[in-house]
């Protein structure tokens, strides 16, 4: 009898449909997880806030850092943050207490820590500080037994916050948008890894290139797509991410997609992510 053939899938590689998580007993102790681009606009609050809400479907207990000045992760889950405790607050030692920082979403088992545009003065204020590099790796420790995955949405830019954000992290997951120039910085943010892991912190490691806003109509997006693979290789995850209305209509109801449109094939691929990041071991 013929074995089977797996359709292939934007990767160039066999689809695999990965297996659901097994339920966990117990949560924590988290593992932080930085979502990483120097490039703008290519996915990252969207991967954060979807990723989210995928593994709280599954039963992990999330918590969302916003460390973006633009503070569009809160946003997007409708954060008033005029009034509340930042991650600037916690940053320059004006709340010692992690836990007051710390906001309940509408969606169950999803926290998070906001931000606003008061963390775009962060980096000036840290500067002349002992092991500033450090500084969000101490804010975030004591509690870290309290959660499953930390996801930490970076902003734009390899600056001190970021340094900041890869210090913390035991892994990176860098979106890439499926667009030339976008690919030509993905070589710098990894070298600016392995320097954070030489220097800094042993224990961060690539979890993996998640491709995002891929047209598959477009030679442009295929060729692209294609690059990164020959590039990046197994570095590249599975999961490939389309382009949807969806996701700003999300963001409007400040929910993920996977609440928002829980049947949408966005959603459907953002469970096969985190199902994928489970099976490589990148969450628990």
């Amino acid at each position: 009898m013929a074995k089977e053939t797996l359709p292939m899938g934007p990767t160039g590689r066999p689809e695999r449909d990965f297996p659901t998580p097994p339920t966990l007993s117990s949560h924590g102790p988290a593992r932080v997880i930085a979502l990483c681009n120097q490039k703008g606009g290519v996915g990252k609050t969207t991967t954060t806030i979807s990723l989210a809400g995928a593994l709280a479907e599954y039963g992990r207990s999330v918590l969302m850092v916003d460390f973006d000045p633009q503070g569009a992760l809160s946003a997007g889950f409708g954060i008033n943050t005029h009034d509340a405790l930042t991650i600037y607050d916690l940053l320059l030692g004006r709340e010692k207490d992690v836990h007051k920082a710390i906001v309940q979403t509408k969606t169950p088992g999803i926290h998070i820590i906001p931000a606003n545009i008061d963390l775009s003065a962060a980096e000036v204020h840290l500067v002349n500080e002992v092991a500033r590099e450090q500084i969000l790796a101490r804010v975030l420790k004591p509690v870290l037994d309290e959660y499953d995955v930390v996801l930490i949405d970076c902003q734009p830019s390899l600056g001190l916050l970021t340094v900041n954000a890869l210090t913390a992290a035991h892994g990176v997951l860098i979106p890439l948008e499926t667009e030339y120039f976008a690919l030509r910085g993905v070589a710098l943010l990894i070298d600016t890894v392995e320097k954070v892991r030489e220097r800094l912190n042993s224990a961060i490691r690539v979890d993996g290139i998640v491709a995002t806003m891929y047209d598959p109509r477009t030679l442009h997006s295929r060729e692209v797509m294609e690059r990164v693979v020959e590039t990046f290789g197994d570095t590249v995850l599975d999961t490939v991410i389309g382009r949807t209305v969806k996701f700003p209509d999300a963001s409007v109801a400040a929910v993920p997609i996977t609440e928002f449109a829980p049947s949408h094939s966005s959603a459907q691929t953002y469970r096969q992510l985190a199902r994928e990041l489970v099976a490589r071991g990148a969450i628990a």
